[in-house]
């Protein structure tokens, strides 16, 4: 607001000897001052009051609305554009596809181009196709894109190639985006550029095709375009996503060799192939390293460090970083709660997994299924725990959660062993009721204990019900294991017969 103030004051000052005037560049700035700090009303009222309310400022707030995610502004701005302007709505119109496709609304992108064509008052221009072949990537229609480029009426630039060879590289189709980088050579009317051998060296990274990935790199080099770091981070990256982290380490080295400086997601990409490589204890001494050289470290380096910890099961070194991810104002991730969940349910530390799993809302984070799903099941297989698992179940299901088919397999484990027929039961029904397929283990654990209670007539009705809810079950294999429960039921009852006698 200060710099409107100062704006409106400079804009008819007294005395004024030189006939002083804002001219259309300083609009220019104010308006994205403006516009970056939502400020919209002001904005379109200093334009309308000074008769500058344009094609092209309208753009600009196209643009701001889609970058906050008001789509219903924006489209609302991109009508009132063409209500004005008739003819001249064309910065308004590339505002509007590019929000669109920001916003996954490609079909209405389609169908806006395609009106926008028929109607003839707007030129699309080179920019306008890209944006177009953009949306058409991002749903998977390389091919579609490829058809504007090749359409298209206007000359297209680097931008458009670029941008279809990244179609190809996130499809994986490698072979597609080297025709079209050799298309560069011959047709376009510039060479290709760091961010074409940057996508061209991040697609046969991420298919592993490293040797390709480092011909591309020389490729580069040779042709005069220097790599930065994002070219060098995207070799890096794949390197340590295979636990290569040795030879990612020699990259860095020969980055900075050739002048290019290292930057925090260069090492976190070592913190994570540290992880993935199993050396735990290198991550951790390496997480330490990053944050004594004053690195801003995100919530991502946090989270690695934090399964890590669990990995070696140093829970309490783990609560005390999630502490600590709080206090600099990151959001919990629920990944690192359930790595910890499955490291103190193997500690046999159900205690506090209950605990932790109950105060995670309160810590801003909602548990999910693979939260629950961790601690029931390491209750169910702990003897003397089934009551707790019915308090838990019960908060799962306030939430919204359902239980899943593992859980309700451990579930009937839990209540068989404990011998609590009348809940196994229901659970065995409930698994019925919904489809879930019954695991021969737990159907073994569930006979044994309806036969070992006498309920030989409702295990043999059992069996029918899983064979008549699955008839693709093999149902020889189940048949096998009720016989083998039965007899070992008839032998008991023999032997306690021969005792009594005798």
């Amino acid at each position: 607001y200060h710099a409107l103030f100062f704006f409106n004051w400079a804009s008819n000052p007294n005395p004024n000897p030189n006939n002083y005037s804002h001219n259309h560049t300083c609009y220019e700035a104010i308006t994205d001052l403006l516009l970056r700090h939502s400020l919209f009303h002001p904005t379109v009222k200093l334009l309308e009051k000074s008769q500058k309310l344009s094609d092209f400022f309208v753009g600009k707030i196209i643009k701001a609305y889609g970058d906050r995610g008001n789509i219903k502004a924006a489209i609302f701005w991109f009508n009132k554009a063409k209500s004005f302007e008739k003819d001249k709505y064309f910065y308004s119109f590339n505002s509007i596809l590019g929000v669109l496709v920001k916003a996954n609304l490609i079909d209405l992108v389609e169908t806006l181009f395609d009106n926008v064509v028929k109607e003839g008052v707007v030129q699309p221009d080179v920019s306008s196709y890209t944006i177009l072949m953009r949306g058409l990537c991002k749903k998977g229609m390389v091919e579609s894109a490829r058809k504007v480029l090749d359409e298209m009426p206007c000359k297209p630039n680097l931008i458009a190639y670029n941008t279809l060879i990244n179609g190809y590289c996130k499809n994986g189709d490698l072979e597609s985006a080297s025709l079209v980088f050799d298309k560069i050579l011959t047709e376009a009317d510039s060479l290709p550029d760091v961010v074409t051998y940057t996508t061209l060296i991040d697609g046969y990274c991420r298919k592993g095709e490293f040797v390709e990935a480092k011909r591309c790199l020389n490729m580069m080099m040779k042709a005069g375009c220097s790599p930065n770091v994002v070219t060098y981070n995207a070799i890096i990256y794949a390197l340590c996503l295979k636990g290569e982290v040795d030879e990612a380490k020699k990259m860095i080295t020969e980055m900075r060799l050739n002048g290019v400086k290292d930057n925090t997601a260069t090492h976190l990409n070592i913190l994570k192939g540290l992880a993935v490589a199993g050396r735990s204890l290198e991550a951790l001494e390496y997480f330490k390293w990053m944050a004594g050289c004053n690195m801003t470290l995100d919530a991502k380096a946090y989270i690695v460090v934090v399964k890590e910890y669990c990995k070696l099961r140093k829970i309490d070194e783990a609560i005390f970083l999630l502490k600590g991810m709080c206090e600099r104002g990151f959001s919990h991730n629920v990944s690192c709660f359930n790595s910890m969940f499955r490291a103190l349910v193997e500690l046999n530390a159900l205690d506090r997994a209950v605990l932790l799993l109950k105060r995670m809302p309160q810590m801003g984070c909602m548990p999910n299924s693979v939260s629950y799903r961790t601690v029931i099941c390491g209750l169910c297989g702990t003897e003397g725990r089934m009551r707790e698992v019915g308090y838990l179940v019960d908060d799962m299901l306030r939430y919204g959660i359902p239980v899943d088919a593992t859980m309700y397999g451990c579930m009937l484990e839990g209540y068989s062993k404990a011998g609590n027929e009348d809940m196994a039961i229901q659970v065995f029904n409930e698994m019925i009721g919904k489809s879930y397929i019954i695991s021969s283990e737990s159907f073994s654990v569930f006979v044994k204990m309806l036969c070992a209670e006498g309920m030989i007539e409702k295990a043999e009705n059992f069996f029918e019900d899983i064979c008549r809810t699955f008839p693709v079950v093999e149902r020889d294999g189940y048949r096998k294991i009720l016989d083998k429960h039965l007899q070992i039921t008839q032998d008991s009852s023999k032997e306690n017969s021969r005792e009594e006698n005798s």
